[in-house]
């Protein structure tokens, strides 16, 4: 009888991974995935989902953003794009905030990379899936770029003067 595979590593990810790095065909299919949700359902329901995405899939980040405050947010987003191949991003922390600066998204590098049709909203799935997972954890995001490269400012609620203005997202080309 083989031996028990070990436990996977503890990890601020909501999933467990013995590869360091995930597939990047990965993008291919969430880049269908919102197609398919988009053209079925409109761009409300395409946003309705990551909300969703937010609140049910990364509700155990949600818990440790909580417990961990900012930290945890820095921690988590370090692990997560430490994950992702091919891309070039940068966690800065302050005691107010937590500023992701993706240089270059791996997503969007890796679709064009293979000449697919990137949805036009894509990038905004970043603020939708981010918003709601920091909802029940008071921690809130704001998104400024898209399209390749961006910036994502989490910090506690009540932190932005201004809600979030979905024009500021630029739409993947």
């Amino acid at each position: 009888m083989p031996p028990p595979s070990p436990a996977p590593p503890a990890s601020v990810l909501p999933y467990h991974d013995i590869k360091p790095v995930g597939a990047a065909d990965f993008y291919v299919a969430i880049n269908a995935t919102f197609r398919f949700m988009a053209d079925r359902f409109g761009l409300e329901g395409l946003r309705r989902y990551w909300r969703e995405l937010g609140q049910s899939y990364y509700a155990p980040v949600s818990v440790r953003w909580q417990a961990g405050g900012l930290g945890a947010v820095a921690a988590h987003w370090r692990a997560f794009f430490n994950a992702e191949p091919g891309g070039e991003v940068e966690v800065r922390e302050t005691e107010a905030e937590v500023i992701v600066e993706v240089k270059t998204c791996p997503a969007i590098r890796h679709l064009r990379e293979h000449q697919r049709k990137i949805v036009p909203e894509f990038c905004q799935h970043c603020y939708f899936v981010s918003e709601a997972m920091g909802e029940k954890s008071g921690v809130e995001v704001r998104v400024c770029g898209g399209n390749g490269a961006c910036r994502q400012t989490f910090a506690k609620a009540g932190s932005f003067t201004e809600p979030q203005n979905l024009e500021d997202i630029r739409k993947a080309i």
